[in-house]
């Protein structure tokens, strides 16, 4: 089967839907996927990310319009989650939205210890695993690199013993990037967690090559500079060079620029909005660009 953008896909699945020959919330078609270095394991480009977007507390209308969110991004092809004890309520209510659904088994759900303390880093991982609801996460990394001398070596007890499938660390602050290259040279890590837009491209210089050199997964961050790279553009008509790379929007074209680095393996938009989740969900089909095209697309962001 051919390149694949969203528009078509949307159509494959209305005439599913109209058909009634398949379940229509399964994709017409695979998702994209890369490699996780360290085992081999596919997972798909586009995830999930829920800093500001699922801290709403205890309200039940709010919880369920989340759930929908979730259900839009389990139905187009969506599996890794992402969260952190330091988004307020986000576990918990991902917890409730993966039970409302009863999509538990579909999440490769991703979170982090965010604590100076290494002793307290053990009851913050209970914690998560209670709020989820989950006996096991897929990823567990160090957020923003809080400790991490302390709290790696229980991220290899946690991985030796079933708890955690892939361990690592997260940074959303380019001054640290320098620790984050320390640490991929003498540590052996599955995952690094950075910040990686058409604007915010340090991290091509060193970071992402070294991570490729050394067998580690990138998950990407903040692709929309949260929601600031989305505003700038928006005052744009989209171009015709975008709708003939395979795109239907700027949020789809954004992600493209990110997940066809050869060394990303997945971005971790975040949304509140169904919609929103549906234009993200764009860019997990179709192919990846060429460098010539995410050139275009950097070289349109820095002239907007």
């Amino acid at each position: 089967m051919g390149p694949l953008n969203r528009r078509a896909f949307l159509q494959l699945s209305s005439s599913v839907l109209v058909s009634g020959a398949v379940n229509a919330a399964i994709p017409a078609v695979s998702p994209l996927q890369k490699a996780i270095p360290s085992s081999g394991e596919l997972i798909p480009v586009i995830g999930m990310g829920s800093w500001i977007t699922f801290n709403v507390g205890n309200s039940v209308t709010q919880r369920k319009a989340r759930s929908q969110v979730l259900d839009e991004f389990f139905n187009a092809g969506g599996r890794v989650i992402d969260s952190s004890p330091m988004y307020g309520s986000a576990e918990d209510v991902l917890g409730y939205c993966l039970h409302e659904l009863d999509r538990q088994q579909d999440a490769f759900a991703t979170t982090k210890v965010w604590t100076s303390s290494t002793q307290q880093g053990r009851v913050q991982f209970e914690d998560s695993k209670r709020l989820w609801q989950l006996p096991r996460f897929s990823v567990y990394l160090v957020h923003n690199l809080n400790n991490w001398r302390g709290h790696l070596p229980y991220l290899q007890e946690l991985k030796q013993s079933g708890q955690i499938k892939y361990l690592g660390l997260s940074t959303s602050h380019g001054r640290r990037h320098s620790d984050v290259e320390d640490i991929l040279n003498t540590q052996l890590i599955d995952f690094v967690q950075l910040t990686y837009n058409a604007a915010d491209r340090e991290v091509e210089q060193r970071l992402l090559p070294l991570a490729q050199e050394k067998g580690v997964a990138v998950m990407v961050n903040r692709p929309f500079q949260t929601g600031r790279l989305i505003n700038r553009v928006k005052r744009e008509l989209f171009p015709e060079w975008g709708a003939a790379m395979g795109c239907d929007n700027w949020p789809e074209l954004l992600l493209k620029f990110v997940i066809s680095h050869p060394a990303v393996n997945c971005a971790i938009p975040a949304t509140s909005q169904v919609e929103h989740m549906r234009e993200n969900m764009g860019a997990n089909y179709g192919r990846l660009l060429a460098d010539y095209e995410r050139k275009r697309i950097a070289d349109a962001i820095r002239d907007l």
